[in-house]
């Protein structure tokens, strides 16, 4: 068990941590940039440290005033809670190379499945049906063109790094394409420091419903459903279970496929 866990990320994401730690007895390190001095994570950690001014890339997304801020309170291990640097294979092998555990997956299955544009290809390479678009990374606006043409407008642009509705741009028609494209790197840039993106075919009227899992080693289990479907700028605001859209077949069969996929990729933790 660890005595003293550093929270890479902030508010209510940082909050849920931070009261998980003490309902079990760890110490914990909350990080803030100036903007955040006054947050609720500050004030309910056992201790804070500023990492830098308000813009992400020099403060929840600058990798080595974190690692600092984690030597100098020694910390045991780094909660990265999700967005930011979550999904950062290269920020998962820090922490360890500098001697903190990170809590959340090892560095290859990060690469398989944080990166959006790559988890599509692993989700291929593992027989489930994924929403028809790029291969990869677009190179262009060009390749994004070809891609959209093929699949049919509408499409979604899309930060390949992203979440929280970060970096995603809805196109319907080719006119719109170039500057939907470059709004979507330029956030992108900003938010995660990755200006990737992949391209989907958008989904009309569609349910959003996530299943939530527990792997370890040898066991994956799911944890039922969640429709997230009522949204705000492609956030979520409302999260349900169970569905009211779902048939008990269509749950079965959402279930298994999701348990044998993470099972199937040797994913551990929770997802």
């Amino acid at each position: 068990m660890y005595k003293k866990i550093l929270i890479a990320n902030r508010g209510e994401i940082a909050l849920r941590i931070i009261r998980a730690c003490h309902e079990l007895g760890i110490k914990t390190v909350a990080v803030y940039s100036t903007a955040d001095e006054f947050s609720l994570h500050v004030k309910f950690s056992d201790e804070a440290v500023c990492i830098g001014p308000p813009p992400s890339k020099e403060s929840y997304l600058n990798i080595p005033r974190i690692i600092a801020a984690a030597e100098i309170t020694h910390a045991d291990a780094i909660h990265p809670g999700y967005g930011f640097l979550a999904e950062n294979a290269e920020f998962s092998n820090i922490c360890e190379d500098n001697g903190f555990s990170f809590i959340g997956p090892k560095p290859k299955i990060i690469n398989s499945m944080g990166d959006k544009s790559e988890a599509r290809n692993t989700m291929r390479s593992s027989g489930v049906p994924v929403i028809p678009g790029s291969d990869g990374v677009l190179k262009d606006v060009t390749e994004a063109s070809k891609f959209a043409k093929k699949v049919r407008y509408p499409v979604m642009v899309k930060a390949s790094a992203g979440g929280g509705g970060r970096g995603m741009r809805l196109v319907k028609s080719q006119k719109e394409l170039e500057s939907a494209f470059s709004s979507a790197k330029a956030e992108s840039k900003n938010a995660f420091n990755n200006d990737d993106l992949y391209l989907e075919k958008f989904v009309e009227n569609p349910r959003h419903i996530e299943v939530q899992i527990l792997a370890g080693k040898n066991r994956t289990v799911h944890l039922h459903e969640r429709d997230c479907s009522v949204q705000r700028r492609y956030q979520k605001l409302i999260e349900e279970t169970p569905s009211p859209v779902l048939n008990d077949e269509i749950r079965k069969d959402l279930f298994e496929k999701t348990v044998n996929m993470v099972s199937k990729i040797g994913y551990e933790g929770a997802g």
